[in-house]
């Protein structure tokens, strides 16, 4: 089953969405701002994407520029961070089994159907 982790205020995030169901797939929805991931599957998300935890942050959030931006943080503490302030989290992520991807260019998410 392919995962999505979906922010449906966002348009990306909508269009990811979309591209998923037309594909015909199973697809879990997991709306992360309600259901925020654990450290654990937030942590396990980051080792498939294979990226630093610093590449899955919106640096471009007002939480992030008030709190966090220009601090030296540990990758844990910047996970910590993201389960905090979900709105942290870059999104759309899409996980199919051992593959991940962010979702922006949206083309992304095609390679992993």
């Amino acid at each position: 089953m392919i995962k999505i982790y979906h922010n449906p205020r966002c348009s990306k995030s909508r269009q990811g969405l979309a591209l998923l169901e037309s594909s015909g797939k199973e697809i879990e929805v997991i709306k992360y701002l309600e259901t925020v991931p654990s450290f654990e599957e937030l942590t396990e998300i980051i080792n498939i994407l294979n990226i630093a935890p610093m590449q899955l942050i919106r640096k471009t959030e007002k939480i992030w520029k008030e709190n966090y931006k220009g601090k030296v943080l540990s990758d844990n503490e910047i996970i910590k961070a993201m389960i905090e302030n979900p709105k942290l989290i870059e999104r759309p992520i899409v996980v199919n089994k051992n593959k991940a991807v962010i979702g922006r260019p949206l083309e992304n998410i095609s390679t992993i159907i």
